[in-house]
Parts: C-alpha cells; structure tokens; sequence
C-alpha cells in the first residue's frame, strides 16, 4: 500500500490545514538540541575543577567550581534578596527604554523633520561613555532608584529605536497605498499597517535591549547603590571573596537568559500569525 497519499502535500501542514506562503514558524530549539551546550559547559567546568586542584590555586585567586556551588547555597538569601533590586531596575529600566524608544522609532520613521533633528543625536548618544554619565545622573538625582533606572533605560532604547524605524520604513508599500486610497489617517496607518509589520523587528530589539539593560543595572550599581547585585559584587571583590562573585556573575547570567526567554514567549504569544504549526 503506498503511504504516500497520506502524507500532507507541501502546501499543507500535518492537520490538512494550508500554509500561507512568505510565512515561517516560530520554532524553540528541541530538548536535545540543549545536550550539546550543556555537555560542552560539564567538560569546561569539570576540567576547571581538575587544573585548580592539580596546580593548587589558592581559592581567593580562581575557586573551583564546587566553590562556587557552595557559595550559591551558602549566600542564597544575600543573593537573592539583592537579585530582587537589581531585578526591578532591569525591568523598570528596559521598561522606560521600550517607551522612548519606540515613541522615538515611530517619530523618526514617519515625521522627517524629526528624522532630520533627532535621528543624529540618538546616534551620537551611543558614542558617549556610560561611565562618563553615571557620575552625573548620581550627583543630580542621588543614589535612590532613579539613576539606575535612567542609566539601564540609556543602555537599553537604542536597539529599540533602530530595530522600531527600520521596521516600519520596511512596511509594505502596497499596503500603504491602500490605506491612502481608503483615506485612512495617519494613526489608523501606524496601528493596523506599520505597527504589525514592525513588531518583529521591534522585538528583535527588544531582546538584545534586555541583555544590555542587564549590564546597565550592575554598572549603575557599580558606580554608585547600597542595595543590588552590582553592589554586592563590589563589596566582595574588596574583600577578595572570589567565589561569592563568581556566584553573582551565573544569578546575573541566568537573570538575562530568563529575561531574553520569557521576551521571546511573549514575542510568540503576540504574534501568532508568525507561527505555522
């Protein structure tokens, strides 16, 4: 019997249900997919182990990774409770740069003028040192939350205004012309055209924007806070606890991989016209 007259055609999925053509599915990587990292991290981590205990590192230069496991447990209240603040200034941080940034991407995208006067000056923020800010920003607003906030949103919105105008410019143009021809306004455009279109690279962004706020909150903290992660890190570098900030650099590793993860569930869940299956 042949099987293959059961088999979907290949303009149909596996329920019979036609695939729209120019779309592609959002896919996870497969469980088996992750063996490979995971296997290449046991072996760094294992000869890690090894080299230290043969050579005799004392543990305040390079600990071993059993060290550093002892720490996570050890100071998991420390940690966590630190991970709470720097957490809130990730969010609140990128949250402000998801606002500015994409306010500033439509702006520039469709207004020339400000395309003309502002696009310039969002790209030369980008070469001004952070460090040479944060000093600033903790002398004028003090060493509360604002400044952190405002130091991770600086670090964050430029991916989010680039990724934002580079979306909409790439709208499709029929699609524009009919909105024209409907007489629809400008908002009616940017909402059921533009913004659709642009949500991908929006995200695409986004993701990237994460990461970064990430490291804008430590820095923040760094330069100047009494609470965070970056905070703690400071203070057990000064007392030359190796594997305590060793600890703290994989909780901030996992803050932004969980960040850029859940970013990307809610980019499948709000897109679903991206996915095929």
């Amino acid at each position: 019997m042949d099987s293959s007259a059961d088999a979907p055609r290949p303009d149909e999925t596996a329920t019979g249900q036609p695939v729209r053509p120019g779309y592609q599915a959002l896919r996870l990587p497969p469980l088996t997919g992750l063996l490979w990292p995971a296997g290449l991290i046991a072996t760094i981590l294992a000869i890690w182990e090894v080299a230290v205990r043969l050579r005799d590192i004392p543990a305040w230069l390079l600990p071993p990774p059993s060290a550093i496991g002892r720490a996570l447990l050890d100071d998991r209240a420390l940690l966590w409770d630190n991970a709470g603040a720097t957490l809130s200034e990730v969010l609140l941080g990128f949250g402000l740069a998801v606002v500015v940034g994409v306010t500033l991407g439509v702006l520039i995208a469709n207004v020339p003028a400000v395309a003309r006067a502002v696009y310039p000056i969002v790209i030369t923020s980008q070469t001004i040192p952070v460090p040479a800010i944060a000093p600033l920003l903790l002398i004028w607003f003090g060493y509360g939350l604002f400044p952190k906030v405002l130091v991770t949103a600086l670090i964050g919105f430029f991916p989010i205004v680039v990724s934002t105008v580079d979306g909409i410019r790439a709208t499709d143009r029929d699609t524009l012309d009919l909105f024209r021809t409907l007489r629809a306004t400008a908002w009616q455009r940017l909402r059921h055209a533009q913004l659709p279109s642009a949500l991908p690279a929006i995200f695409s962004g986004a993701r990237i924007a994460m990461t970064a706020c990430v490291i804008g909150a430590v820095f923040a903290e760094l330069t100047g806070s009494s609470r965070g992660l970056g905070y703690l890190l400071n203070r057990s570098a000064a007392q030359f606890l190796t594997a305590r900030v060793f600890a703290i650099i994989v909780v901030l590793s996992l803050i932004g991989i969980g960040l850029f993860a859940l970013l990307a569930l809610i980019e499948r869940l709000a897109l679903p016209w991206r996915r095929v299956r």
